[in-house]
């Protein structure tokens, strides 16, 4: 019944393919990589992940993404940065920010101020990330 969803979804629901939107997930904790990947994947989308600001920077000069989820805090650079840089570069990309530091709220709402059109507070439920996701490819 899942896979039925999910294949409904990627059709539109009306039978004709819809574009696989691309996402970019910058985030150097390793288990939340992979499980939001697996589950954007198993919502139909298209992920491309990286562990750190400049790894995810050098994945955007090969490819087109629709939607970057940034994390706040990484070593070598930082969320803000990455963001900074996506906004001037990239003005089509939609930024949803991410962080779980106990000042969340101050970065998240610096984020947006840098470019975030969202952001998610860690540790966020996968349905939480997907109506995130979801709202910002509408």
């Amino acid at each position: 019944m899942v896979h039925g969803i999910l294949a409904a979804r990627r059709e539109g629901g009306k039978g004709m393919p819809t574009p696989m939107a691309t996402i970019l997930f910058i985030d150097d904790d390793d288990p939340l990589r992979m499980l939001c990947q697996t589950a954007l994947e198993g919502a139909g989308y298209r992920v491309l992940t990286a562990e750190s600001g400049p790894q995810g920077l050098r994945l955007l000069q090969h490819q087109e993404v629709d939607l970057a989820l940034v994390d706040i805090f990484m070593p070598s650079m930082d969320g803000l940065e990455v963001i900074q840089l996506l906004h001037k570069t990239r003005p089509a990309c939609k930024i949803i920010a991410m962080s779980g530091s106990s000042w969340e709220w101050d970065y998240l709402d610096t984020a947006k101020h840098l470019g975030a059109n969202d952001t998610l507070k860690k540790p966020f439920s996968l349905q939480a990330l997907l109506d995130a996701v979801s709202s910002q490819l509408k």
